[in-house]
């Protein structure tokens, strides 16, 4: 078809995420799909009575644009419990539509044509094309393999006069590491003194395994005045399709986020937002949860004891990352589709998320699902 007018794409390399070409070939080849970041299981039945009940009383119009104040509220005290913190839920907290929307408002409200934003390779791959779209320029820092570390000195060898955004995600998705309190500091240090606003990810937050403590940019004073801090309902409560997600910032951050997300969104789910104020009431629905996974990370590893690939246990998140060079050679892209086709078991290529397609033989699994799919999918990994 002949079309009248010529787009000029503000994102021309721009195509279909790796998640969606891979859950597509797992399905079409009926693979068990360790790919895509969700669970195989459901959500709490207490938090489906709750949507239930708020829609049933009849709350199901517009809610407040920057969220459900009873929410905000449980936010506000949440973030302070875990990390001394304290945000106004009136003006500091605001509910989005998943940490994606937060992130991509987040970007909006801040970066103009020419500004620099850092970002850390591997990086998740929704960063970039907000960035982009939105004018800026992405500075890629590689984590050093394989802890994929950060090198704080190449950091600051990254930073110019014109960088105005530093995003860091911790733990980390792709590969599951994790900051440290040194980091903190050093990034803290990076930024002293300068007009740098720190994008923080925290989506995995309450995902961290070994007795580990989460380094929420919420501990660090000099950081909570920079940065917009990101997380997820979705991951946190095993709902990733309701796509419900928040941000707190100082007032002066957020003043500009809103600007942005009231004409994005407006608002969010109103009755979604109703029950997960209640179900937050119970601590132990986010404080048990490192515990929920690690039995799942603990299982995918002693599943896979015995098979010719190699790995570091995760650190958080979950997601496990594996390394193929005892199996082959080829790239992992034609790796991670022939795992598909050939033995029926889906993963991500790990160098899709990095600017320069690096590739260190490194494929990542999803282990977020119920104990009978993680021992299937094990006994295909420990075959191959």
């Amino acid at each position: 078809m002949d079309y009248p007018n010529k787009i000029n794409s503000k994102l021309p390399n721009v195509g279909t995420t790796i998640f969606t070409v891979m859950s597509k070939l797992a399905a079409d080849h009926n693979a068990i799909n360790l790919s895509q970041g969700f669970p195989d299981f459901d959500c709490d039945p207490t938090l489906i009575d709750l949507v239930g009940k708020h829609m049933n009383e009849g709350k199901n119009q517009y809610a407040p644009m920057a969220g459900l104040m009873g929410l905000r509220e449980c936010i506000a005290q949440k973030t302070k419990d875990l990390y001394s913190a304290g945000y106004d839920p009136e003006t500091e907290i605001t509910i989005t539509a998943g940490a994606t929307q937060a992130l991509y408002t987040a970007i909006a409200a801040i970066i103009k044509e020419g500004d620099e934003v850092i970002v850390f390779d591997p990086a998740y791959d929704s960063y970039q094309p907000a960035i982009e779209v939105h004018g800026g320029k992405t500075v890629h820092v590689k984590l050093e393999y394989p802890a994929y570390s950060i090198n704080w000195e190449n950091v600051k060898n990254a930073v110019t006069g014109k960088t105005k955004m530093i995003i860091i995600n911790t733990p980390h998705n792709p590969t599951g590491a994790i900051m440290s309190v040194d980091d903190m500091n050093k990034l803290e240090t990076l930024t002293r003194g300068t007009d740098i606003v720190i994008v923080s990810d925290e989506v995995y937050e309450h995902i961290i395994f070994d007795g580990k403590q989460h380094q929420s940019v919420a501990r660090f004073p000099r950081l909570v005045e920079r940065s917009f801090i990101i997380s997820s309902f979705g991951k946190t409560f095993h709902a990733t399709g309701w796509k419900m997600g928040y941000c707190v910032a100082p007032q002066n951050l957020m003043t500009e986020f809103r600007k942005v997300h009231q004409f994005l969104v407006f608002c969010v789910n109103a009755p979604l937002q109703y029950a997960l104020a209640d179900f937050l009431k119970n601590k132990d629905h986010y404080l048990e949860l490192g515990n929920f996974y690690q039995k799942k990370r603990d299982l995918f590893i002693e599943c896979i004891k015995g098979s010719n690939f190699e790995y570091q246990p995760s650190a958080g998140t979950y997601f496990q990352l594996l390394h193929y060079t005892k199996i082959s050679n080829e790239k992992d892209t034609d790796f991670a589709v022939r795992l598909i086709k050939e033995f029926g078991v889906a993963s991500i290529p790990v160098s899709v998320f990095y600017n320069t397609k690096e590739d260190n033989k490194v494929v990542r699994f999803c282990f977020a699902k119920k104990e009978e799919t993680i021992e299937k999918a094990a006994a295909i990994i420990r075959k191959i």
